[in-house]
């Protein structure tokens, strides 16, 4: 035992040894290509003394950046993680200039901004001389993984009990991609990884979304049993007077409270669960890039803690900021090219959106990436973790662009990491490949149309619209009866004898109209509960028909005195017991249409109109009510089509020639597997963080 702890020893100074002469070459050569960087003392030295030189300030600049850089990193946990990325270089530069100053005789010296450059480059070959050494050295990187798993094991309570230990579950989310992007990209070789699993080990299951085809209610459904009264990515709450939305901390909070009120558990991942990158926590002890704990302050907020492990290593820090920069130069690049080549549609690319791509496509996925391989190598049991990047380029790229299909050739390298991570983990994983919903491709309501929807629900109404809108010609002048309708409304107010409108209860107010993709919700605010369609004639006559007939809007959800809800669309008004696939209003939105949209007028807190866009089956095209020309949140195309890949050693997710419907659904599909692999668990009644309750004076912005 002796000799084998002499043996670790010998091997772990070895290894710092070889770092170090490493970085005191790379100090040297920047010494000697820098201007601004001195290793020598005004009058100059010998090579010795300057070779000495460089290996003071390569172990002082270490020495600062194992002892100080994690304790600055952690001082900074309620940083954003944005801010934190672009004050690494300064932070970085900092140590080395503080190693410079460690050096006798002042022989050591730059200016600040090659200080920048110099600490960069020395990170990033220190940690990959490093790791090559630790991966070149099997028995020390058993060892780490041998430590972790013993770590895992004493945190949950299983100590050291022999035994086989039964393989975890690792669930990767892919926002936004669907089925039949997921087999384009595999088939064109975009997505190697996907393809291999294709072949042979994986078998492929489609499933059909919600009507309301978000992350907001899929990834609820998935992670804890419920999207019940989730209507859309946002709505109106007339009883509470609050607009939820949700990607905002307090909505993914209170939505997260709801869900588990209702199903009595705390989610999929109760039991030794992570939750990475997600809305909500599925009930995980471990949560990193999580919304729905990124409200709490303090050290019990370990969604910003994630960051910790992943940032306290300069390397990642300089090597994920230098990624995101590239990353927001791409994006100018990409923007500008889309604009001189005349792409259509097309949507704005400006303001923050670049900084917000690169968030996504390089921030977020690699302090996600690095949470799950660590995951894996403690031996955690269940593991989901979302990946963003596709979804975000997607929504103002296209679904099929170049730029969309860029992002999925980098997610597939990020799972072959994660793929080759597991190979080293100190138990088997199942990879679960899955998305929460797809995208669907079309210019937006406003861009084909001249007027947004609000303009057109407002005009409708007899209320003053924006400049811009009244002189839209508008795409419903195709279509003259509904050109006529909107004219109609338009100009009704200045109608001679007509008085103009009230506001208040009874005669009308200013309705709140909101957009979730391709999905319109409208409510007015200044009367309790669902209006009907016969209350909201009396007050807006014409609002309805308007919509109804507009060639950019598909069919419209209203409550009906006499006939309860129906839908309208496609000059009919049907019934909502007897709506039917593929008639009537629904006709080309596809299989299970009719069941969504009776399942979303149940909800307490559907809108009073609800609007879904038109779709055009032969070219899978919709129109999005936002700034979006890759959308999804409604009924039409690829976005209520994504895809679960699941392992053959899993029993199938649905029998023969049978559908997988609903997030609800596919949650039951992951806890089967969950017991399959580790056994049944009992239930828990509540997460392993309780959520906050939400403030009552609105909702809060990230």
């Amino acid at each position: 035992m002796t000799e084998g702890r002499w043996r670790r020893a010998s091997g772990t100074l070895l290894r710092v040894a070889v770092v170090w002469a490493v970085s005191t070459l790379t100090m040297l050569a920047l010494a000697a290509a820098l201007p601004d960087f001195r290793l020598q003392s005004p009058g100059g030295d010998s090579v010795t003394r300057t070779a000495l030189t460089a290996a003071w300030g390569a172990g002082a600049f270490g020495l600062l950046t194992a002892l100080v850089w994690p304790l600055v990193v952690r001082a900074l946990l309620l940083v954003p993680a944005l801010v934190l990325g672009l004050l690494v270089f300064f932070l970085n530069g900092s140590l080395l200039l503080i190693a410079l100053r460690l050096i006798p005789d002042g022989r050591g010296d730059a200016a600040p901004e090659t200080a920048v450059v110099v600490a960069a480059v020395m990170s990033a070959v220190a940690s990959a001389t490093s790791t090559a050494l630790a991966v070149r050295d099997d028995n020390a990187y058993r060892r780490r993984l041998s430590r972790l798993a013993t770590r895992r094991r004493r945190r949950s309570g299983q100590g050291d009990t022999p035994g086989p230990c039964p393989p975890g579950l690792l669930f990767l989310q892919l926002d936004g991609v669907g089925h039949e992007v997921l087999l384009r990209a595999a088939k064109d070789g975009l997505m190697p990884t996907v393809a291999d699993w294709l072949a042979g080990t994986h078998r492929l299951t489609p499933w059909r979304t919600d009507w309301s085809s978000q992350t907001g209610a899929s990834q609820l459904g998935i992670l804890h049993g419920s999207n019940h009264d989730v209507p859309a990515f946002r709505w109106y709450e007339k009883d509470r007077g609050r607009l939820m939305v949700s990607n905002r901390p307090a909505s993914a909070v209170e939505l997260q409270r709801r869900a588990v009120a209702r199903t009595g558990d705390g989610g999929l991942l109760t039991h030794d669960g992570a939750s990475r990158g997600n809305l909500f926590s599925g009930g995980a002890d471990q949560v990193a890039l999580v919304l729905s704990v990124s409200t709490r302050r303090g050290r019990a907020n370990r969604s910003r803690a994630g960051y910790f492990a992943y940032f306290s290593d300069p390397a990642n820090a300089v090597r994920t900021a230098l990624s995101f920069t590239a990353e927001v130069a791409r994006e100018l690049r990409q923007s500008v090219r889309a604009r001189l080549r005349g792409d259509r549609p097309r949507v704005s690319r400006g303001g923050l959106y670049p900084f917000i791509r690169a968030f996504a496509t390089v921030v977020s996925r690699d302090v996600v990436v690095a949470a799950v391989i660590g995951d894996m190598l403690g031996g955690r049991t269940a593991v989901y973790a979302d990946l963003v990047a596709y979804d975000e380029v997607a929504h103002h790229s296209g679904p099929h662009s170049g730029d969309a299909a860029q992002v999925l050739t980098s997610l597939d390298r990020s799972l072959a990491l994660i793929a080759k991570a597991a190979e080293h983990a100190p138990r088997d994983y199942r990879i679960v490949l899955l998305s929460d919903h797809g995208q669907s491709p079309g210019e937006t309501f406003q861009g084909a149309y001249g007027l947004s929807l609000k303009d057109l629900v407002r005009a409708g109404c007899g209320l003053p619209v924006s400049r811009r809108a009244e002189r839209s010609r508008c795409g419903a002048e195709a279509r003259d009866a509904a050109g006529d309708a909107l004219r109609s409304a338009l100009h009704r107010r200045l109608e001679e004898g007509e008085p103009p409108p009230e506001t208040g209860r009874g005669t009308g107010s200013d309705p709140i109209v909101l957009a979730s993709g391709n999905l319109g919700l409208i409510s007015f605010p200044d009367v309790p509960g669902r209006l009907s369609g016969e209350e909201i004639e009396a007050r807006h006559p014409g609002l309805l028909g308007t919509l109804a007939n507009h060639p950019g809007i598909g069919f419209l959800l209203v409550r009906s005195e006499r006939h309860g809800s129906v839908v309208l669309g496609g000059g009919t008004e049907t019934p909502l017991a007897e709506l039917a696939d593929g008639r009537g209003p629904l006709a080309g939105f596809g299989e299970g249409a009719a069941d969504a949209v009776r399942r979303t007028d149940s909800f307490p807190h559907v809108a009073d109109i609800m609007v879904n866009s038109m779709y055009d089956p032969e070219t899978g095209r919709v129109h999005a009510f936002e700034e979006q020309i890759g959308s999804h949140g409604g009924l039409g195309g690829e976005q209520s089509r994504p895809f679960l890949l699941s392992p053959a050693e899993l029993s199938a997710p649905v029998a023969p020639g049978a559908e997988l419907v609903g997030a609800e659904a596919v949650h039951r599909v992951l806890r089967h597997w969950l017991h399959e692999c580790t056994g049944p668990r009992s239930p828990v009644g509540e997460p392993a963080h309780r959520p906050v309750a939400p403030q009552d004076d609105g909702v809060e912005a990230i």
